[in-house]
């Protein structure tokens, strides 16, 4: 089910302009797209704008709620200003993905896994700033879902198993992905995995586009960093295949 900003710029503009929102504030029927038993689905509006010339494409279970309130403030605050709606979305992109400690987390891996040397930055902070046009994110589900009104993370129910949330992977994630051309691919986590390995046994992605081990951010993956040392010679390996052919 595809959603568009302009479909929800007047409930936008009903909230008030902060740096950050409430449940209270967001999670409610004016956001609300379908839910389904424990099971809601919220608009989010980062992940409307597209990179094709990206290099790095990072892929991520769903927005959290810091994600999802960030790109909405984002949103108030371009919309009061008449800001021009493409401009909106790729703000919404640009301040949105991965905000928080999540951004943190993924910017100090890949930097030990030198994916900035491979990509001539100094860093790969620089995708989140000046040189975003190497990057691509997002979600396999490109809205915010929550489970019992907490963030979902892709187990009970598991993603994979569940119609109601993998018809968004079909009708929203494989658009993008279709439109970028021969990018490395870094699924977020064993549950962004799963679905990935699913549409390579479907020949929809390719085997060798994909940096297998990627610890998911989040600060409540304890088994981040030793997963991280486990699998890091091997994505060392992934990504000076693809970038130093």
């Amino acid at each position: 089910m595809k959603k568009h900003l302009e479909e929800y710029i007047d409930k936008i503009k009903k909230l008030p302009i902060k740096n950050k929102y409430t449940k209270e504030e967001l999670l409610k029927e004016d956001f609300l797209i379908e839910k389904d038993n424990n099971i809601e689905i919220y608009y989010a509006p980062h992940n409307e704008y597209i990179n094709p010339k990206a290099k790095i494409f990072i892929v991520g279970i769903t927005p959290g709620f810091e994600q999802m309130s960030t790109a909405i403030s984002t949103a108030r605050k371009c919309l009061e200003e008449n800001m021009d709606i493409d401009n909106i979305k790729y703000e919404c992109k640009r301040n949105g993905r991965f905000s928080g400690s999540l951004r943190k987390n993924i910017i100090s891996m890949l930097d030990e896994l030198k994916l900035n040397e491979s990509l001539n930055i100094v860093s790969c902070s620089e995708l989140f700033e000046d040189k975003d046009y190497l990057l691509h994110t997002i979600s396999l589900i490109p809205y915010s879902v929550f489970l019992k009104g907490k963030n979902y993370t892709g187990h009970a129910p598991k993603l994979i198993k569940s119609e109601f949330l993998m018809k968004y992977v079909y009708e929203n994630f494989l658009e993008d992905y279709k439109k970028l051309d021969n990018v490395l691919i870094i699924p977020l986590g064993k549950a962004v995995e799963e679905v990935i390995n699913e549409l390579i046994i479907k020949n929809i992605i390719k085997e060798e586009q994909i940096l297998r081990g990627f610890p998911h951010p989040s600060g409540a993956n304890g088994h981040r960093l030793v997963q991280l040392k486990e699998n890091k010679e091997s994505m060392i390996s992934i990504i000076k295949d693809k970038f130093n052919e």
